[in-house]
Order: C-alpha cells, then structure tokens, then sequence
C-alpha cells in the first residue's frame, strides 16, 4: 500500500493551520519550504476549470514539523519528547480492516491496525470519527507493507482529520508506547492469532496456511485416478511451494524484526514464527520422473489435472513437455497451412485446456508429428487464429533443416517435405528484426542448433553466444514470409558481422 493522496482547498488549508487568506500568503513568504498549490487531478467528465488546491499529506507534514504550527500538524511528526511517559496496553479491537491493538499513550490512544491494504488508516480513522470516537482514538496506524526506520514502515491518519494520511515512524510509535511493538509477517497476519498476544507473549508457532496453488496440487496428488507418477510430481511441487512460504516468511522475520541502524535497535518483535518442525519438505525428485508425471498429466481430461497444469505452467514450465504459446493468424496461402493441413482433430486434454485459456476454442487439434496440441479459436475481432505450443524439439529422422521461413513465428522446412513450428523453450519467443523486445539471438541460437541436428533439444540458456553472423542475419528486418535457405544460414553463420 502507500500513502493516500488527498487535496485541501484554499479554505480547508485556513482551517486546518487556523490562518486566513492572509495568514496563508504571510506563511508562504516566511517559509521557503511552505507546500505549494497544485491542481487536482483532472477527470474529463468536469466541466469547470481545475481548482488550486494543496497536497493535504504535505501541508500536514509540514505544519508537524514548524515549531510555529506543530500543535495543528501531524500528530506522529510533532517531534517526540526525550522521555515521554510509557504507555499501556488496552487491548484487542476488531476494525473494518482487520485486527487491531489499541495503545494508551501520552498522546492519547494509538490505534495500530495489523492490515497493509490501501487506505487501511484513512479507513479506520473516518469510521472512528463518525462513530464518535467513544474510545478517545487520537490515531490509527496501519502497515505501509515495507521496512522503514526502527521497524516496519507505518501510515497513519489521525482522527481529527481522518482523511490525510501520511507516514509515520515505527520507532516513534514504540517510544510513545514503551515497548518492543509486536508484528505478524504477511502470511501468519491472521486475526485468530494476532487476538491471542499480550504484552511479554513468546511468538506463537503457527503452521503456515496453504495457499490456492497448493492446495490445487494436494488435490490433484490426492486423485486416485492419476497414476503414482503424476501424483508424486504433483506432491513435489506442492512441498516446494510451502518450503518457499515457510523461506519467505523467514526472511521476512529477519528482515523486520532485525538489530536495526546504528546503536538504535529496531522496537519490534515477532508475534508469531512459522511452524518449521517438518521443514523442508521433500522436493526437487529425479527431474526426468517428475517430467514424466507431468507429461502424462497434461494427457488427462480430469478438472483436477487441469487445475495442477495450469499451476505448473506458470511455476515449473520446464517440467513440462511444452515449448512456448504461440498464436498465428489463420491465413490462407501462408507457409502455416503446410502445417496445419497435417493436423489430426482430437478431444481435448488438460494441455488442451490450459492453451485455451478463459477462451471459447472452435475445435482442438494433436500435431502428429511432433505431438504438440494446437487449437483454433476466434479473436476479440472474430477473426480465427491458431494457438499452439512449440516443441521442444523436432523429429529427425535422417532429415535435415533445408530452410526457415520468418511468418509471425520462425518455420522450420526440412528435407524431407515438413514443416514444423520452430522448437522453442517455455519461457522464450521466437523472432526477427525489431522484434518488439524478443532477441534475434535467441532465435540465431535455436538454427544453429538445428542445422547441427534437426532432432536437437534446443537450449537458450546461453542464446548470447550464438554465432555473431546468425544474430546479425536475423537481426535485420525481414519481409513477412521471407525464405532463409540451409545456404543462406550456414554461410551467415561462419561469416562475423561486417563493421561499419
């Protein structure tokens, strides 16, 4: 979250600092540093000129920090007296945004609510006032959801002007306190458990709670209707995902709750830790098992499989037998019909259905040659289009790449009469030119490798050094349905880059 920017006009900044027109003119040439005017954001529905307003954040702060008007600015930017009076615990409160503690200071009571959604303080601040504010609430702090000076970074809004927020120190928070202030790391900030601290509490051990991703893969490797494999490698990505939760919530204890800067330690202390008695759990298995598990997944028509995939997909893409999504128009004429007319109608799989996406496929097709599923469906503008995943490699079969054609994605023509969609790895995009930020290198790599072999695995991971001569070729902007022949690309590739 950030701080919520507000805007006071010319009379909301008169009575906030208590001064008239004048009184805002004399401060301006007494300060240099007086905030000044600006205009609201403009929304084109308004029909009146912009109006002069001031930042509310800005003049408030300011006025915290000016000896001359403290007393009307930011209550947690007033300086802080050398040794104020230690505060006191109140207790628990329940707030429209979550969890809160209140603290008796001598300030008044400050509100901290253990929430970092935007606006939390402004929130909190405006339901406090408009219920009267029964008990004595001065300010409401929320989570800025970042590392500040003395602990977690804090925004605040005080309820005397509950819509002007600003941040505050969590130091100077705990010094009004007097205490080490307790925090709850992202994934263990639960109401149940924050309710059960008091002052002097050990941190609770808390099992850190599944999120939607795992429990999809607990799901899917619960099915008895998978096979052992597929639900072995459903589990192995599950633990992975709640060792990387329990790791990050770690690191965040470290982080917030460390010695702090300089000879002033941070004032804040875990409330909870998380639960790490089985910790790690067992992941990273044989990589080729956990491939096959997956791939005979991807095969399946189960909700659950697909569910599992998708997870997959965008975690460990290289688990899985797919290069990256392509999409290509349907286009008469185009090198693509080559391809296309070898296509066998199937029923949908899970990779099926993972490739469609949230959109409504026409019909679904399997590459015979190279097993790849592929799907036609209608774009926005009802025109038709392909989608596809590229291969991972090609078959060879004694053939050799005899040309690549460039046509919204690279082609690979071989020697004996196909043509196949150049492989690619999940993560990478295949292009020429420009190439509106993909590299020509990576698509010089993946030629290179196959005029070498046509049935090699490509690999892009270090497509910088491919030859120079290649990357140069491919680098050039090339016609739409431009031919390279074997010719063209050996001799590119064995020629360095003319300088010029």
């Amino acid at each position: 979250m950030g701080v919520r920017e507000s805007y006071l006009t010319k009379v909301e900044v008169q009575r906030l600092l208590g001064v008239t027109t004048f009184g805002i003119r004399r401060l301006a040439r007494k300060y240099d540093n007086f905030p000044k005017p600006t205009e609201r954001p403009h929304s084109p529905f308004d029909r009146e000129e912009p109006e002069e307003v001031w930042s509310g954040t800005a003049v408030y702060s300011w006025a915290a920090e000016t000896a001359e008007l403290a007393h009307r600015g930011a209550l947690l930017l007033r300086p802080v007296p050398e040794d104020p009076a230690p505060g006191r615990w109140i207790g628990h409160k329940d707030t429209l945004r979550g969890p809160a503690m209140d603290w008796h200071t001598a300030l008044g009571v400050i509100r901290l609510v253990h929430s970092s959604d935007s606006q939390a303080a402004t929130d909190v601040a405006s339901a406090i006032a408009a219920a009267g504010n029964p008990d004595g609430v001065v300010t409401v702090c929320a989570l800025y959801g970042d590392m500040g000076f003395g602990g977690p970074a804090l925004v605040a809004a005080d309820t005397s002007h509950p819509g002007i927020e600003y941040e505050a120190s969590w130091g100077d928070v705990a010094a009004y306190v007097g205490q080490m202030l307790p925090w709850w790391p992202g994934l263990l900030r639960v109401a149940s458990v924050i309710r059960e601290w008091t002052p002097g509490a050990r941190a609770a051990v808390v099992e850190i709670p599944a999120n939607d991703r795992e429990k999809t893969l607990r799901r899917a490797a619960a099915n008895e209707v998978f096979d052992v494999t597929s639900r072995a490698a459903a589990t192995d990505m599950a633990n992975s995902i709640r060792n990387d939760r329990i790791d990050h919530t770690t690191n965040d204890i470290e982080t917030f709750c460390k010695e702090g800067y300089g000879k002033t330690p941070n004032q804040v202390v875990a409330g909870a830790v998380p639960d790490t008695s089985r910790h790690p759990l067992p992941c990273d298995g044989d990589h080729e098992a956990r491939k096959t598990g997956w791939h005979k997944l991807a095969l399946h028509t189960h909700p659950d499989a697909v569910a599992a995939l998708e997870v997959a997909a965008t975690r460990e893409p290289n688990l899985l037998p797919f290069g990256t999504v392509t999409q290509i128009p349907v286009q008469s004429g185009a090198i693509s019909d080559r391809w296309t007319h070898r296509l066998t109608m199937c029923d949908p799989t899970a990779a099926h259905a993972v490739l469609a996406q949230d959109d409504k496929a026409e019909a679904f097709f399997i590459d015979p040659l190279t097993d790849m599923p592929v799907l036609r469906t209608p774009r926005d503008d009802g025109k038709q289009v392909w989608r596809f995943y590229a291969p991972l490699s090609l078959p060879a079969g004694g053939a050799e790449l005899a040309s690549v054609v460039l046509h919204h994605t690279l082609w690979v023509l071989t020697s004996d009469g196909h043509v196949h969609p150049a492989p690619c790895t999940p993560t990478e995009h295949l292009w020429w030119g420009h190439g509106g930020g993909d590299r020509p290198s990576e698509a010089a790599a993946v030629v290179d490798q196959l005029l070498d072999g046509l049935g090699a695995t490509v690999d892009l991971r270090k497509h910088w050094d491919a030859p120079k001569g290649l990357t140069a070729l491919f680098n050039e902007e090339h016609k739409r349905g431009a031919e390279l022949t074997r010719a063209t690309l050996l001799h590119a590739r064995m020629t360095p880059p003319r300088t010029r």
